[in-house]
This record gives structure tokens, sequence and C-alpha cells, in this order.
């Protein structure tokens, strides 16, 4: 089968190998693919592989020979997939490569808003320890997470797996999740309202997928309920967040701080509030970025089982071959 995909640098900017998907079939790798290209560079394809280039209803029914598209990554917005299964093509995704990977992003942000550590080996080098009177000094407050309440909103792989994290480091875990689970066995641990999360937690943690009704739902009304200590920190999707209320409740010292891996529009735009935001961390989509060898396993685990008739993932099982 001729496979294509259509932006690879994302996934392999030259560190991994293709190998594994050239002794499939027929492989063409692009690093990038703009959308008036698509369809002039997938026209032939059976396989068809992104990570974050559309493909529209319009772009699919210039697609013939497609058969399969494979998303190199957890969410799957990127493609009308009930377009490709009236089409007769199914749709799979990656669900679990990302969730250690992901998890221990999140708290490399929450332990850089604790301790602000690139901001004192900087002071360091400048000389202020040397010029100091004392043996040791700090120039932002100090912050032990022990004892300390996070709230997780979406409580499923990742958001369990930070949970987990989160009581080890003697953490209170409260999580919101309107299909709530079977509860972790760990102590300390308790479902409770998006109201109550917002309002009690010390650290706000986001690990939920985008829809059409909670977008931008983390707005002026729920960050006003947050205590005027608490950190937000979003590794999901950024158009959860209303970025122009989360900006002006940082520079109105409603919140300390924020941290964030994803923005509404990516690459960021120069016109995003969050730019000029204070407080305001800004990782450049990168949390899952470890476990990029894991999404290359699981893709060809994907692609694999589809040609022996037996999809796995599918996301649009609707689909008719």
């Amino acid at each position: 089968m001729k496979m294509v995909v259509l932006d690879g640098y994302t996934l392999n900017p030259g560190d991994l190998s293709w190998d594994s998907l050239k002794e499939i079939g027929e492989l063409e790798v692009y690093d990038r693919t703009a959308a008036a290209e698509i369809v002039d560079r997938a026209c032939a394809a059976e396989i068809l592989l992104t990570n974050k280039v559309p493909l529209s209803q319009a772009t699919l029914n210039q697609l013939p020979a497609l058969q399969f598209i494979a998303v190199t990554a957890t969410g799957y917005d990127m493609v009308d997939v009930a377009a490709a299964g009236q089409r007769g093509i199914a749709v799979s995704n990656v669900p679990e490569y990302g969730t250690d990977s992901v998890a221990q992003f999140v708290f490399a942000l929450i332990l850089a808003r604790c301790h602000q550590v690139e901001a004192h080996d900087r002071a360091v080098k400048s000389g202020q320890w040397q010029t100091s009177p004392d043996w040791c000094f700090w120039n932002t407050p100090q912050i032990l997470l022990s004892g300390k309440k996070i709230g997780i909103v979406g409580f499923g792989r990742i958001g369990r797996r930070v949970g987990e994290l989160a009581h080890a480091f003697g953490m209170d875990v409260l999580a919101f999740d309107p299909a709530a689970q079977t509860p972790p066995d760990f102590s300390n641990f308790r479902y409770t309202s998006i109201g109550e999360l917002f309002s009690q937690a010390d650290v706000v943690t986001l690990h939920c997928l985008m829809n059409d009704q909670n977008k931008g739902f983390v707005d002026r009304s729920l960050i006003g309920l947050m205590k005027k200590s608490a950190f937000l920190i979003n590794a999901s999707r950024g158009g959860l967040v209303n970025e122009q209320d989360l900006a002006e409740a940082l520079k109105s010292g409603r919140i300390a701080g924020a941290a964030v891996d994803v923005v509404s529009a990516e690459p960021v735009r120069p016109e995003n509030p969050l730019l000029k935001a204070d407080n305001c961390l800004i990782t450049p989509h990168i949390a899952w970025a470890t476990a990029r060898q894991n999404l290359m396993n699981t893709t060809v685990t994907n692609i694999n089982a589809f040609m022996a008739g037996r999809p796995v993932n599918v996301v649009n099982s609707g689909f008719l071959r």
C-alpha cells in the first residue's frame, strides 16, 4: 500500500527512523504540508498519516484511493471523522502513548512555578550570590507542595497519572470528571464539583478533551473562584481557556500564576494576550515530546492491524469498508 506522511517533522525531526513503516509498504514522507498541497501529495495515497494537517470533507472527497487515516496523536479534531466514515475510510489515533510524558511535564511546569529554578540560576550567574551578605537567598517565594491541594479537571489516563504523582508529593487530590470512574486507591482523593475544585485547589490542571461544549470554559467566572495564591496549568488544549480572561486575571494579580504548554492557535500568534501576561510561563506544546517513539510504534501497530483487516484504536467505528 502507498503511505504518505503529511507532517513528519513534528514526529521525527531526524532522531527517529521511518524504517518500520518502510517495511510495510511504499512510503513518502513530507516534513510539512500546507493546505494547498494536501491533495496533490496525497491523491494516490491509500494510507495517510497526519499529526496536525487538517483533513476536511472537501479534501477527503478529492482523495479517491484513501482507505485509512492514521492520526499520529491522541486528539483527532483535525480530521472530519464523520465524512471519513461516510467514505468508508477508517480513522485511528494513538490514545495512550503520552500518559507518563505529559504527566511528567505537568509537574515540570508546577515545579517551575514553585521554585523558579532558572531565574535563580540566572541570578547566581549575574553575581547576586557572590555579593550576597548571606549564605543563601531567594528572589521568589519557594512553595512546598506537600499539604497543598491539586485540582484535576478530567480524570482519564493522564489526569489519573498526574493525581498519582501529586499524591507522591503529599498533595490532596481533587478531581472533576463528568464520567467519573472508580476512584484511585490512594488516600486524600475525592471527586468534586467544578466550582469547588477551582475554589479550593492551590494548583488547577486541565486534562480534558476540547469540544463545542467546553471551549473557553475556563473564563473570568471560574478563574474568579480561584485562590489568589493558586496556579493554573494547561497541557491539554489551549482552546479550553479564555486567554484574554486569564491574561487579565494575571495582570490584576487575581491568581498567582499560570503555565501553559498549549494555546488557542498554534504556533502562538503575536497578538496572543498571554505573551504579555504577568507570571505566565509558556512552552511550545512539548509535553508529548519524550513519547514520540511510543507514538510511532503504536502508529505502526494501527497500520498493520488495519491491513490485516482487524483495525484498532478506530475513532469512527461506523466506517464501512
